[in-house]
Parts: structure tokens; C-alpha cells; sequence
């Protein structure tokens, strides 16, 4: 028997079938949650690219879960991350679905969420190091997925 490697636990993500325009591709955006200051800056992003359109924005938490550990995730961590999800979702303009996943691995985590035509926005701070969301846009790129960065400046992190 083999076990998941990555479990979606609430998924309210629904692709909508035309644009406001009609007939074209909605635009479709996930935004990693890595932290919430740079989760802050990627939705307001994405609710800027969303903006007149008829765009669907997709918050997405990925729960790490230790190889030796039970494949579940106590209540109290899912409600602590649904709660800050929540909130950062209320921030946007924009309506935001809200994902919790739980993952072996990071990466995994998020392949397992990411449908084909969805744009990742991910942001990070301006640094002269490779950033660990840097690392997750490589990555992601490397598996195919289209990849939008967002370097935010220390103002815009206090800003946001």
C-alpha cells in the first residue's frame, strides 16, 4: 500500500468558465503562503493583475509532514493556519480561495495543488542571497509551471 505524498485537506479552488469579456481563458493566480508579510505582498499583487477581470486568486498553505510522523494534521495547527489564511484573504480586493495541503515535501505540496493554466505569483524580499521562495519559483519553473516573482522592498513589507 502506498501512501499519499500530498493530500489537499479543504480545497475551494473553482476555475470559472469565461471571462467577464466572454469566450477567453479566466485568468487563474496561486499565491504560495510562505509567511504572511510576503503572502501580503503577493495578494496584493494578484488582486492588482485581477483587477477588471474575471480572474480567481487561490491562497495555498503547504503543512510539512515528517516522514516518520502519522499522515494527519492535529486540529489545532489546521485551525491556526486556516485562521491566518483567512485573514490575509479578507486583506484582498480581490476574492481569495483559501487551500491547506498536507505534504512530505514542500514542492510536492504545491505540484499536487497546481493545475495546468495556473499562474504561480510568488514574492520575496529584495536580497543578495537566493531567498527560499526564490527557490520554490525555481523549482516550480523546472516542473513546467508558469512563474511570476515579486521583489518587495522592506518599506512595502512594513506597508503590507
Amino acid at each position: 500500500m502506498t501512501r499519499p505524498q500530498a493530500v489537499p485537506l479543504v480545497q475551494e479552488v473553482s476555475p470559472r468558465l469565461e471571462t467577464a469579456a466572454g469566450g477567453g481563458r479566466p485568468l487563474r493566480l496561486m499565491v504560495p503562503y510562505t509567511d504572511p508579510a510576503t503572502a501580503r505582498g503577493a495578494l496584493a499583487a494578484a488582486g492588482g493583475l485581477a483587477r477588471g477581470l474575471d480572474a480567481s486568486i487561490a491562497l495555498v498553505a503547504v503543512q510539512v509532514l515528517p516522514f516518520p510522523a502519522p499522515f494527519y494534521c492535529p486540529s489545532s495547527v489546521r485551525e491556526h493556519l486556516e485562521g491566518q489564511l483567512a485573514a490575509l484573504a479578507r486583506e484582498c480586493p480581490a476574492p481569495v480561495d483559501a487551500v491547506v495541503v498536507l505534504a512530505r515535501d514542500l514542492e510536492e505540496g504545491y505540484l499536487e495543488v497546481l493545475e495546468p493554466g495556473v499562474t504561480v505569483l510568488i514574492a520575496t524580499r529584495r536580497r543578495w542571497w537566493r531567498t527560499r521562495e526564490e527557490k520554490l519559483a525555481r523549482a516550480l519553473t523546472r516542473a513546467g509551471n508558469k512563474v511570476v516573482l515579486v521583489k518587495l522592498d522592506k518599506r512595502e513589507i512594513r506597508n503590507a
